[in-house]
């Protein structure tokens, strides 16, 4: 459906032209209540957004573009024009296809991203964010997702933020005998402290739900790591003691002062969330090591080249799947005329198989006979505007679709014969002979008139 009718508009912030901070500004409070501010937008009827650590991005659908873009415009704030990439209907679902099959991550082909994506779907389907667009769109882009990471190697190697800060803290310090710790439970703490487990002597989980962490430490390490579960009441002593920090916490404030980290013994630090866990200037210590999404980008580097090839096969199912999306959706609008189309025929056969009846004085196979020849002649008469509603649709013909729309609407029914766009005349020789065997003579006759 992208005629006039139905647009897509997009904005996405993300670390291809923002900074940290400017990615933190673009946050609301959750995804759920940004899809729901969107929608109290005046001519918003749809709504989505994704929030990551490294993008921030809505997508509305309006009847007029410029009521997407005052919604989003509202979205993004006073975010300087270069942090923000605009994108128009074919290139909001594009670039939706993108990001779920991680072309768009910071980590090319990073597992995480897809079910962030189904995360947002759902936020925004309980927000009431979801209509007849984003649901076949982001459905879509799950699926290109899916099949980017069952078809092609982009998920080889580093595959997360998580699994890209493991590596850094392997490369710049080494974690043979290390002690190391995980702040933050969630799905990149996990992600870390699964990755770190088995490479390190001892680990520390720390979480301000102490039942979370002891969960994942009976999962998490192998038999000759020592773990330990730990609140966050006493970071400072936790630096102090590790050789290793992976902080991911996503605490909206940072979880240790600066001054709490200036006494803390020689430690990496790295920082894999927004807004940041480790407050500015810590890595100004000559003890502390520091380093946040920004810096992990040397990291990543060396995955993309790795998986360049992949990368190409993957834009190809991008391509392909975003041609049958762009046909699915117009499929689905030249579908909606024609249901309309043949609601308004099956209208008026009813209407006059009813005064037929009235008049004329059959039994029940007659009538039968008779019903069967009207959905057969419905059925006759719509099949050629059914195909070229379909073609014109395929072809971006959109006029024909909205001459369709009038010509075929509800109210036509009210019309008089002399009034209908077409020859309503009936050739009574293209009834099927077993019909007109059991038509009454009275009623060939009038057809025939």
């Amino acid at each position: 459906m992208s005629d006039d009718s139905e647009i897509i508009s997009g904005v996405s912030v993300s670390h291809v032209d923002a900074t940290l901070d400017q990615l933190e500004a673009a946050s609301a409070e959750s995804q759920r209540a940004a899809v729901s501010t969107l929608l109290d937008r005046e001519g918003v009827r749809e709504a989505f957004v994704l929030q990551t650590c490294n993008r921030v991005e809505a997508y509305v659908v309006t009847g007029e573009r410029a009521a997407g873009w005052d919604a989003l415009v509202s979205f993004v704030g006073d975010l300087p024009a270069d942090a923000v990439r605009e994108l128009d209907h074919e290139e909001s679902l594009r670039h939706l296809l993108r990001v779920a099959a991680g072309l768009e991550s910071l980590v090319l082909g990073e597992d995480q991203i897809l079910g962030q994506v189904r995360d947002a779907y759902e936020d925004a389907r309980q927000a009431g964010g979801v209509g007849p667009l984003f649901e076949t769109g982001v459905t879509k882009a799950i699926h290109v997702g899916e099949r980017a990471r069952t078809e092609t190697a982009i998920n080889e190697g580093v595959v997360s933020l998580a699994s890209a800060a493991v590596k850094l803290a392997a490369e710049t310090h080494g974690l043979e005998g290390a002690t190391a710790a995980v702040v933050g439970a969630g799905e990149m703490g996990q992600l870390a402290a699964k990755r770190l487990a088995p490479r390190v002597d001892e680990l520390v989980l720390a979480n301000r739900t102490v039942e979370r962490v002891e969960s994942l430490a009976s999962t998490a390490a192998p038999t000759d790591t020592t773990l330990e579960p730990t609140g966050i009441d006493d970071l400072p002593a936790i630096f102090d003691a590790a050789d290793v920090v992976i902080s991911a916490t996503g605490s909206a404030e940072w979880i240790v002062s600066r001054e709490a980290l200036a006494g803390a013994g020689e430690t990496l630090v790295v920082d894999i969330t927004r807004p940041r866990d480790i407050p500015p200037g810590a890595d100004e210590f000559d003890h502390l090591t520091v380093y946040d999404l920004d810096r992990l980008e040397a990291v990543t580097k060396k995955t993309r080249s790795r998986r360049e090839a992949a990368a190409e096969r993957v834009e190809g199912i991008v391509d392909e799947e975003f041609t049958r999306l762009l046909t699915q959706y117009k499929r689905e609008r030249a579908d909606e005329v024609i249901s309309t189309m043949y609601e308004g025929a099956e209208r008026i056969k009813a209407r006059e198989l009813e005064k037929t009846f009235a008049t004329l004085d059959l039994d029940e196979e007659q009538q039968a006979a008779v019903e069967a020849m009207a959905d057969s002649l419905v059925s006759r008469l719509l099949a050629a505007p059914t195909n070229s509603l379909r073609d014109a649709a395929e072809a971006d013909d959109w006029s024909t679709i909205h001459t369709a729309l009038r010509l075929f609407d509800p109210d036509l029914e009210a019309a008089s014969p002399a009034d209908l766009p077409f020859d309503a005349g009936i050739d009574v020789g293209e009834i099927p002979e077993h019909v007109r065997e059991q038509m009454p003579a009275s009623v060939l006759e009038e057809l025939r008139e």
